[in-house]
């Protein structure tokens, strides 16, 4: 039967509905806040060779980038001879999988008429795996949790008993631990059924000719927008907070004919603590960096992917080997895109933003009834896990974002829905005024956040920071963005790593990163600077200083933003 290529793309559009329906079924029946109100998930549908077709709008490149390779370890490891309808795969393995135990993949194999036609693959942030608990204190991966390696979670539809048990067994949530995996599952049936129903629909026997047209396509489209840049070679180079020491991130990016090579070579060595990447986790963002900014029309899949190619030495920080400690990868892997950026605003100016927060702002609370004294009998442990974000870094063209995630894309969690799943008190939550770095175009804000528990309580926190030193720098004579700064309510300054005690009755002020300026902020609109005063995004001083408003014009304003005038 011959197919034209509008019913192709018909059908590749399907494909894209297909994920997204799979993912809206995770978000709708997981049981972690983290899967269902910050999207930390990914899903995606690969054909029988485990390349990937389409992923998700819902999701996060972490994720889903890293996910385009493991398809293929599912493959290998498990034997084409071992797979049959109705089997459920599953792996937490940092090497094979997204880069840390706290996410769990799972892999489905899709029949159609008896015959194996393609896979269907998600992941999600777990809250807890068991070991330390989701932390930078590891010394090994060993110490970081349950261990998965890839094997069958259900055949022929028969889930395995024992392994659930073991799961429960080494958890500290295991009901929200299961509850998850089986969402997991849920959402890899939803995608089989429809794309069931696809191929019924076109009358398909197998998925090689529209793999064929996704891949080929967006391969050669791939190819022309990166044959379309001058070639040549830059460095690029940042510095963030590490652990106990700083780390150094370098890269040297070659644009050449039909690819672009980015090399770490030069990069800080594997770290004590778990800090450390996987090479999956690297190549996951330092893939997104380069597609955002030379071919972000062009959809993700395994061939528009293919053209990047990355290498980094072993058992560098970004290359680290088993059994590295690994479980906070996404403070050393968000910082990747940044400095790719370096690199390529010098090979190409004025694309890419200044440098923003980078990581996520997470922190995860264990909580406990006190010990100080008698705790109340509906004290109880739980374990809270928080999503937040600093500022993205201006535009070549347009401010920052507040309180956005870049480059994970992963959602702010609501107050609400976080004391829901705890006992925990948010007594602040607000955008940070003066965070964002000053410029012709301004930094995004970060957030303030006070948090502590409800009485009857005390808890540990484990930080998982970065930008306290090491602030996001401008682009183009912006500004730097404002640090990270962690205390107690007394002024106790806290480490922005690790697990830390907090007593009954205290609580923590966090004040997340702003993003950095891009141009001068001389070139500032002045309209832009008024409406920022009047707004809170720039304090009285950051008008004068930095943008040169009077004194008698910063009272008017802030006068008559106190009056509700628009501005």
């Amino acid at each position: 039967m011959s197919i034209s290529e509008v019913a192709y793309q018909v059908m590749w559009n399907r494909l894209i509905s297909v994920v997204e329906e799979q993912a809206q079924a995770l978000v709708r029946t997981a049981f972690s806040t983290s899967v269902r109100e910050a999207g930390d998930l990914s899903a995606g549908v690969y054909n029988d060779k485990g390349e990937m077709l389409a992923q998700a709008v819902t999701g996060t490149p972490g994720h889903v980038n890293a996910m385009a390779d493991a398809v293929q370890h599912f493959i290998r490891r498990t034997g084409r001879q071992n797979m049959f309808e109705g089997d459920v795969y599953i792996t937490n393995d940092p090497w094979e999988g997204t880069g840390h135990l706290h996410d769990i993949t799972v892999v489905t194999p899709s029949f159609f008429d008896g015959q194996l036609v393609g896979f269907f693959a998600c992941t999600a942030h777990v809250t807890d795996i068991g070991g330390r608990g989701f932390g930078a204190d590891g010394n090994s991966v060993y110490e970081e949790g349950l261990y998965l390696p890839i094997m069958k979670f259900a055949q022929k539809g028969e889930v395995d008993t024992t392994l659930i048990k073991m799961i429960r067994g080494n958890v500290r949530e295991p009901d929200q631990l299961i509850g998850d995996i089986y969402a997991l599952v849920t959402c890899n049936l939803v995608g089989d059924r429809r794309l069931s129903d696809m191929m019924t629909e076109f009358g398909l026997t197998d998925l090689s000719g529209v793999s064929d047209f996704i891949l080929t396509n967006s391969h050669t489209a791939t190819l022309a927008c990166i044959n379309a840049l001058v070639p040549g070679s830059a460095e690029g180079a940042m510095r963030i907070d590490g652990y106990d020491q700083p780390i150094d991130l370098k890269v040297v990016l070659t644009i050449e004919k039909d690819r672009i090579l980015s090399d770490w070579e030069g990069t800080s060595g594997i770290d004590k603590k778990g800090i450390n990447v996987p090479l999956v986790y690297t190549k996951a963002y330092a893939c997104y960096a380069l597609k955002c900014a030379i071919a972000p029309d062009i959809p993700n899949n395994a061939a528009s992917l293919a053209p990047f190619e990355i290498t980094a030495p072993e058992n560098s920080i970004v290359n680290a080997l088993h059994p590295a400690p690994v479980a906070l990868r996404h403070i050393i892997g968000h910082m990747v895109p940044d400095t790719i950026f370096d690199a390529l605003d010098k090979l190409l100016p004025r694309r890419v933003p200044a440098e923003g927060a980078g990581c996520l702002c997470n922190f995860q609370l264990q909580i406990r009834p006190r010990r100080d004294a008698a705790a109340p009998a509906d004290a109880r442990n739980a374990e809270v896990l928080i999503f937040n974000s600093g500022g993205s870094g201006a535009r070549p063209s347009l401010d920052g974002l507040n309180a956005t995630a870049f480059p994970s894309g992963v959602m702010t969690m609501p107050v609400e829905a976080t004391e829901q799943v705890g006992p925990v008190i948010i007594w602040r939550k607000e955008l940070r005024a003066g965070s964002g770095g000053a410029g012709r175009y301004r930094g995004g804000l970060g957030q303030n956040m006070d948090v502590g528990v409800t009485e009857g309580h005390e808890f540990f926190l484990q930080a998982m920071f970065d930008r306290l030193f090491h602030p996001a720098r401008g682009r183009h004579g912006g500004a730097a963005g404002a640090p990270t700064t962690i205390a107690r309510e007394d002024g106790t300054v806290m480490r922005g790593k690790g697990k830390q005690f907090i007593g009954h009755g205290h609580y923590v002020k966090m004040a997340f990163p702003g993003g950095a300026g891009y141009g001068r902020p001389e070139e500032r609109d002045k309209a832009l600077v008024r409406r920022d005063l009047a707004y809170g995004y720039i304090t009285a001083e950051q008008a004068a200083e930095k943008y040169g408003l009077g004194a008698a014009e910063i009272a008017e304003i802030l006068q008559l933003s106190e009056e509700g005038a628009d501005f």
